[in-house]
């Protein structure tokens, strides 16, 4: 029997995805159709749904024989509280997409740690060597999948890491806290901290200014996470006491170019390249999952939507 499935995202992502997914699935067996919203398609005939919470489709109720919606991308915050989807919602999880943060999160702790600015910068002539990792502290605000993966790395390397979370994580070489006590001292012993929780009605202004108070003079930020979780007003006025404060995601996004972030001098700008999904690695993920469930096995990486819908 075929399954039928609309890609309900733009064009653009279409045009990316339009031979890789079909690959995917013949890969995993699946016989398929696949549609876009431009086909008008009956959404009663639809299995399953590849979604970007950007696409026009926001009621879900005409998808009476819906098994699940697959988010093409790893934030769901912008679908996770609609009420009209009854079906099971996944996010997007691709190796390659936790390579890239990896790398990102990497880059930019070795950058700080190794004060490599203020020499690319011109800096004067000044042989005192940088501390060893073993002796900077690294706190990363969520281990999640993306979390846990730069905190292993962080780890290995020989950083210090604590990790903060909503409930507690078992990771080699990482230690793992919990709530606002957790929160405090995470963030009042790092060096460095990386910001990668989800977007959530909880998270929403994660680090305002009295979590961003408990953090030690001189201490960096780095947020590859979601710019919601960062009170923008209050990062500005506590930058003249941290060190440096490197975004790659902002409320607003292109960051518009009257932003104070982009002239200030304690901050640097990335233009929320950390880790983007990867139409080969996603296709894969999205064909897995679906060939997972028209098997009647359990899909990966299922969203806990009870949060969001109880605060709707």
């Amino acid at each position: 029997m075929t399954t039928r499935i609309l890609f309900a995202a733009s064009s653009e992502s279409w045009a990316a995805y339009r031979s890789v997914l079909p690959a995917a699935l013949d890969a995993e067996g699946v016989p398929h159709e696949i549609v876009t919203l431009h086909d008008a398609p009956d959404p009663a005939t639809i299995d399953w749904v590849v979604y970007a919470p950007s696409s026009p489709l926001q009621d879900f109720t005409p998808y009476t024989r819906l098994k699940g919606v697959l988010n093409l991308w790893a934030g769901v915050e912008d679908v996770e509280g609609n009420r009209t989807l009854t079906a099971p919602l996944a996010r997007m999880v691709d190796p390659d997409l936790t390579q890239g943060m990896v790398e990102w999160v990497t880059g930019h702790v070795l950058r700080h740690h190794l004060e490599m600015d203020k020499h690319i910068h011109g800096a004067a002539w000044d042989a005192t060597p940088p501390p060893l990792a073993r002796d900077r502290p690294v706190a990363m605000l969520g281990l999640g999948v993306l979390g846990a993966a730069c905190a292993g790395t962080l780890a290995g390397l020989g950083f210090p890491v604590t990790g903060w979370s909503r409930s507690k994580k078992h990771i080699a070489g990482v230690r793992s806290l919990t709530g606002e006590d957790g929160l405090r001292e995470a963030l009042s012993g790092a060096e460095i901290v990386v910001l990668l929780t989800p977007h959530t009605r909880s998270t929403e202004n994660l680090l305002n200014a009295e979590r961003l108070a408990w953090m030690r003079d001189g201490a960096v930020l780095l947020n590859p996470g979601r710019g919601a979780l960062i009170d923008d007003a209050a990062l500005l006025e506590a930058l003249p006491r941290l060190g440096h404060a490197t975004l790659d995601a902002f409320r607003r996004e292109p960051l518009p170019q009257d932003d104070p972030y982009w002239s200030h001098p304690k901050v640097t700008v990335t233009p929320h390249i950390a880790s983007t999904t990867r139409p080969g690695s996603a296709a894969r993920t999205i064909a897995e999952n679906i060939a997972r469930g028209e098997r009647g096995e359990p899909l990966l990486h299922l969203v806990d939507r009870s949060e969001a819908l109880a605060a709707e």
